[in-house]
């Protein structure tokens, strides 16, 4: 196996870099023209492993919450939500520029990276004389660089039609607070959740999928009474740790980090990270904040439209709190496969086409791309076995591989995480069986044709 500690190197990143290219999981867009940097598409398994991910967490935040629903608000939204938000003001990263090689930095990562307190406010940064971490040269004052990225909507290009691709999904959700109430006939506390994507400018991406400039978030804001917050921000806290263990993560690499309050974002009461061990460095996956009710209180302000609710019981009316679990969708998904990778002793095939160690890719079964693999023994045995492919096809996500030995195949399909694997051969023909191996256990079990649909039935349910 993949010793852990080899897990936390750039080498090891590397591997997974090449990995996910080579088995159709994600590319570098725009390839065939040099790239275009921080921005990946999702190969056809990479697509199949993140919308996995999303239904998982669609399921665990939506379907099976009496008290969350649903939204897909647009990407595109009215400028003024951006003023009200603070992104137009604020939404900034500290940059400065290295004056001989010309590259750029986020001034408070050089700060971390030189073990100091990230405070980079000009005066602060330059007190430290830090030196380009390429080639030692004399950097620039700090200046600030807003993230949004910003477009033109109509025919002509002016101030007047400046518009935002949205840096994040959570303003799409307050905006319609009243809306989705209303026309739910929602009672506090309830959510509202979405997946969607999100644009940001960054400074310095890296890192493959885990900072890109665009990017998909799943987020839920929740909306209390603000004497509730503290109750229901612990209990989100624990009920997003448990959604990441339960899909296979390793406990081990999974930490909470509270944000100290000099850290914490000016809308924010309390905010904590779930982290998870990159190869890179310990980076967040999700962020549990309690934004109170910060937000709300700012689009009453710039839209004149009122955004307090009152409870029909007590009388009682306030603004809400929020509480908000925001994740990274690409970072789940990073993660996922990192912690899926692992290399094994030879363990497929006959002695000549065993290799010295096998990758088998221990996804939990709700994430693998490709559910079962069909495997006739030979081409011979097509006719028959593709009923069964047909009749499997139409419930889980198959594949049907005829090409190579069967160790051979065995191999590519725990390479990319398949589950079961099912082989269909000439006794087959006689006896109505076939035999279904266990990616994990390699136990094999002969299963009649006609119990295939209970067989799996059970195993992935």
């Amino acid at each position: 196996m993949v010793k852990e500690d080899s897990k936390n190197d750039d080498k090891f990143m590397e591997k997974i870099v090449s990995f996910a290219k080579r088995r159709g999981f994600i590319f570098q867009s725009s390839e065939i023209y040099g790239g275009i940097n921080s921005i990946y598409d999702y190969g056809p398994l990479g697509m199949l492993l993140k919308n996995n991910l999303k239904k998982a967490w669609f399921k665990e935040m939506i379907q099976l919450n009496d008290n969350v629903v649903g939204l897909d608000s647009g990407i595109l939204m009215h400028p003024k939500i951006w003023e009200a938000s603070g992104h137009i003001a604020g939404f900034s990263d500290p940059l400065v520029d290295c004056k001989s090689c010309k590259k750029r930095f986020r001034a408070d990562h050089l700060l971390e990276a030189s073990g100091l307190k990230p405070d980079f406010r000009p005066k602060e940064f330059k007190k430290h004389n830090l030196k380009c971490p390429e080639c030692d040269g004399e950097l620039t004052d700090v200046r600030e660089f807003n993230l949004m990225f910003k477009t033109f909507m109509g025919a002509v290009e002016d101030s007047t039609s400046e518009i935002y691709m949205r840096p994040e999904t959570a303003q799409g959700i307050y905006v319609n607070f009243q809306n989705v109430s209303n026309s739910m006939r929602l009672k506090i506390p309830f959510g509202i959740a979405q997946i969607g994507k999100a644009f940001r400018n960054e400074i310095t991406p890296g890192n493959f999928t885990f900072r890109m400039r665009e990017f998909e978030q799943m987020e839920m804001q929740f909306f209390v009474n603000p004497k509730e917050a503290s109750k229901w921000f612990k209990y989100w806290q624990e009920k997003r740790m448990g959604w990441y263990l339960g899909l296979g993560l390793d406990k081990k690499k999974l930490k909470l980090r509270e944000h100290k309050k000099d850290e914490l974002a000016h809308y924010a009461a309390q905010a904590i990270d779930i982290e998870y061990e990159f190869p890179f460095q310990d980076r967040e996956l999700e962020g549990i904040h309690n934004r109170t009710n910060f937000d709300l209180k700012q689009h009453e302000k710039y839209s004149k439209q009122a955004m307090a609710y009152t409870d029909l019981e007590t009388k009682e009316k306030y603004i809400p709190y929020v509480i908000e679990t925001s994740g990274g969708c690409d970072r789940a998904t990073l993660a996922f496969l990192i912690d899926a990778y692992t290399e094994v002793d030879a363990r497929s095939g006959d002695s000549e086409s065993k290799h010295e160690t096998e990758v088998v890719l221990k996804l939990d079964k709700r994430l693998a791309p490709i559910k079962i693999a069909i495997l006739p023994l030979s081409k011979k045995l097509d006719k028959e076995v593709r009923v069964i492919y047909n009749m499997l096809k139409t419930k889980y996500i198959c594949e049907y591989d005829v090409t190579g030995s069967i160790g051979k195949r065995y191999r590519r399909q725990d390479e990319i995480g398949t589950p079961y694997c099912l082989t269909f051969d000439f006794e087959s023909v006689e006896d109505k069986k076939v035999t279904v191996r266990d990616r994990d256990t390699m136990n094999q079990d002969r299963i009649s044709i006609q119990e295939l649909n209970d067989y799996f039935r059970e195993k992935f349910d």
